[in-house]
């Protein structure tokens, strides 16, 4: 045995033979795609390990049946040309290539002679339908010009206005929605090859996965201490749904302190879960008062709300909620239930998801159902909002991309005090780093996700530039989220400060906070585990150190009315041991 294994170390050294691609379903039974990786280990061909792509859907779950159709037509044709194309294509091209040397993997990959065509080809069509647009939009605004009498005034004869009669003032023009960034159809056979390569690397060096990307990232230093990245967990999906009037926030999120251990920040998360769903579902079902209005001090009608238990593919409850507060008194109610403080014992964060919300016609963005506000009127409510309610340390996508002069506001005002994340603000991350630069408004960090064409390269060369540049990095889990658990080693190599999986829910969200457990366990018995660590960042020019080396936010001022992080923003006493009302679960 032991001159077995001695003359194990003059072998060479395992290359790839062979790629398996096949088409699986994900977590909600939509199909995608599955990489499997073979090489020749001492002469014989052996399965080293596979991978299970994630999916990445901005279709949401209550759209038209004809978009739905759409949606799961294109996605079949994205997996059957991904499946295609690893099993031709690029079997042929990584073939006696080693698994560890994921550099050349990743390069042959993005430079293959495939990919270039079909790229080369969708820019082609992409430039015929802009051309085939501008042509059409020409054309309708000559009719127009040719059947509407002309606007323009006399000279003297301007129309006054009627007495009593309020004149509109023109609004400041919005920069437009920038187009869509195009997706390669069958995309998913780049990045499920790029990944299930770095799982073989690992595999075959016997190392956990998190590892070996931390090796690469470093160019094979191995790191002396790694931390976790924080959980962000998604406790309620707010969808936009009749009758509630809420649109303004996606997704409510906890956020444990760093003093906690992970096992010990899921515990405490399920039981505010547990609270929260028997303030939504009481014993009994007894109607309770609403909670009074902030403004008008009255309370609201006695209808009970409607509770029909769904999980979101989030891994959460779907509620739907009348205004901004109701959902944050809920959590504070809870919390206070079982002994909790906001801003001590727990953290909120809230994904706005503001890009849905505009409203191109006024210019404005519309977060209750009929209320409407300018970015500028948005940067007002959100320095209002954390001001109120100081425990809320994070908001994702509290703007689109393109109203980069009110991120700018946003950072400014609040950046010291409150993570401003981009997310579905941010661009691809093919764009993200173009001219070695971080192609997003200012911001705090952003979220990326492992989708269609990422390679692994990509993420650690972003992930370098992110760490260099003041921002976090924060690695996201997709909608059509599958059972493959790579992600997380991925965000634990790569160093992300947070993580972003979802809710405790659904096999294939517990998967992966099982696997980060399971990670904690295996650092702290080998006494590699650091500690994590909030660090805000001052943006403003004005703003003394670079970062806050804390989650509480700095002292306010003299003559500062904001109260500190760790008091509630109401009283508690004040709030109810029940559920307001109004606010509706599906």
């Amino acid at each position: 045995m032991k001159i077995a294994n001695y003359m194990s170390k003059f072998s060479k050294a395992p290359v790839i033979c062979k790629l398996v691609g096949r088409k699986v379903l994900d977590g909600v039974g939509q199909p995608t795609l599955e990489v499997e990786i073979h090489c020749m280990v001492k002469n014989h061909e052996k399965r080293i390990c596979s991978i299970v792509m994630s999916s990445h859907s901005q279709i949401p779950e209550n759209s038209l049946p004809e978009t739905t159709q759409a949606d799961e037509k294109e996605r079949n044709d994205s997996v059957n040309t991904a499946v295609e194309w690893v099993n031709e294509s690029l079997n042929t091209v990584l073939r006696d290539l080693k698994p560890t040397d994921q550099c050349e993997v990743d390069k042959m990959l993005g430079w293959n002679e495939y990919f270039i065509k079909k790229v080369e080809e969708k820019k082609e069509i992409q430039k015929q339908e802009e051309k085939e647009k501008e042509q059409q939009e020409a054309e309708a605004t000559l009719a127009l010009t040719s059947h509407t009498p002309s606007a323009t005034a006399l000279p003297g004869k301007k129309k006054a206005a009627k007495p009593g009669k309020k004149v509109s003032v023109a609004e400041k023009m919005i920069p437009p929605a920038e187009p869509v960034e195009p997706v390669l159809c069958g995309s998913f056979a780049i990045g499920g090859t790029s990944l299930a390569v770095a799982k073989a690397g690992a595999t075959v060096c016997r190392i956990p996965l998190y590892l070996h990307i931390a090796l690469l990232k470093h160019d094979q230093d191995s790191p002396k201490e790694m931390s976790l990245p924080l959980p962000i967990i998604t406790l309620l999906n707010c969808e936009k749904i009749l009758p509630a009037k809420l649109k303004l926030m996606k997704e409510l999120m906890l956020i444990p302190p760093v003093q906690l251990s992970l096992k010990q920040g899921i515990e405490r998360v399920l039981d505010i879960q547990k609270e929260v769903m028997r303030l939504l579902d009481p014993p009994g079902k007894v109607p309770s008062p609403q909670l009074a209005d902030s403004k008008k001090g009255k309370a609201g009608k006695k209808a009970p709300p409607q509770v029909l238990k769904r999980i979101s593919h989030l891994g959460c409850l779907i509620t739907g909620f009348d205004n901004l507060e109701q959902p944050l008194l809920l959590m504070q109610t809870a919390c206070n239930n079982i002994g909790l403080e906001l801003g001590t014992d727990m953290y909120l964060a809230i994904n706005c998801a503001a890009h849905g919300l505009m409203d191109y016609v006024k210019g404005k963005y519309e977060i209750l159902t009929g209320t409407f506000k300018s970015p500028d009127e948005m940067v007002d409510m959100y320095v209002e909002l954390i001001n109120n309610f100081p425990f809320i340390i994070a908001l994702i996508d509290p703007l689109r991309k393109e109203d980069r002069e009110q991120w700018n506001n946003i950072c400014c005002a609040l950046g010291s005090k409150c993570y401003l994340i981009a997310e579905d603000a941010a661009t691809h991350i093919s764009k993200l780093k173009t001219d070695q630069n971080i192609n997003v408004p200012m911001c705090s960090g952003v979220v990326l996700k492992y989708i269609n064409q990422t390679k692994v390269s990509d993420l650690i060369e972003l992930t370098g530039l992110l760490d260099g540049q003041r921002h976090i990095t924060i690695l996201g889990s997709p909608d059509g989220e599958s059972s493959d658990d790579s992600l997380v080693d991925l965000a634990v190599g790569l160093g992300a400060r947070f993580i972003k999986l979802g809710g405790l829910s659904r096999g294939e969200r517990v998967t992966k906070y099982n696997r980060l457990l399971a990670i904690e366990e295996e650092l702290a018995k080998n006494r590699t585990l650091r500690e994590a660590t909030l660090e805000f960042i001052a943006f403003g020019e004005e703003s003394q150190p670079e970062n806050q080396p804390s989650a509480v936010p700095p002292p306010p001022e003299q003559d500062s009315v904001l109260p500190k992080l760790s008091q509630p923003a109401l009283q508690v006493p004040s709030l109810p041991a029940q559920l307001p009302e109004n606010i509706t679960l599906t």
